[in-house]
């Protein structure tokens, strides 16, 4: 199955909930974007590796992998999000022991592994059918990294519209507003609901 190389294009706040981001990746041929939502943790973990002058006192975790990684050899080649169930992205990153020329692939969070994969500066590759899903044609643009603060904010349940009770072609001038918008989490949950009536 051809592997499409994905770049990072943005991470931003999510509209309608706290300490929740979207992180944007571009097709590198193309003009889809693929928005996975992820939270404030994984967020400044990914802000922090692109932003590699932000400096901290302790290495954090993925910090930490990748210095553990270099002491025993292990070099990772490249990432992949290669499933996408029930809206959950799926990632495995493929590393060799650089020593032995063993080769093994590992599951992982897809935050986690965009984060790994930042810190290696590897590649991170998806499939044509999690683009065809979940990707939104948009306008590509430069990196916009935002400032994620330190400090944490208290979580709240935001209220949510009710995207069931509309008709598909509502769903599809609303998505196209949301993307209009650059709110790219609401865009995601449409397209899902659209997907899901037409997969029927």
């Amino acid at each position: 199955m051809k592997q499409i190389e994905l770049d990072i294009s943005a991470i931003r706040q999510s509209d309608s909930q706290n300490n929740a981001y979207v992180l944007l990746l571009n097709e590198i041929n193309g003009n889809r974007q693929l928005p996975i939502v992820i939270g404030w943790c994984e967020a400044r973990a990914i802000a922090i590796g692109l932003e590699e002058k932000e400096k901290v006192t302790r290495p954090l975790t993925h910090d930490l992998f990748k210095t553990f990684g270099d002491k025993f050899k292990i070099k990772i080649e490249k990432v992949i999000i290669h499933t996408l169930i029930e809206g959950i992205f799926h990632a495995s990153f493929y590393c060799e022991n650089t020593n032995t020329g063993e080769k093994n692939t590992i599951d992982a969070r897809t935050s986690d592994a965009i984060a790994i994969a930042i810190r290696y500066k590897c590649p991170i590759f998806t499939y044509e059918d999690i683009l065809e899903r979940a990707g939104i044609i948009i306008n590509a643009g430069k990196t916009q990294i935002i400032n994620i603060s330190i400090k944490k904010e208290k979580t709240k349940n935001p209220k949510e519209s009710n995207i069931k009770s509309f008709s598909v072609s509502k769903l599809k001038q609303l998505l196209e507003q949301a993307i209009e918008k650059e709110d790219y989490e609401t865009a995601s949950k449409i397209r899902d609901e659209i997907n899901s009536r037409e997969n029927k």
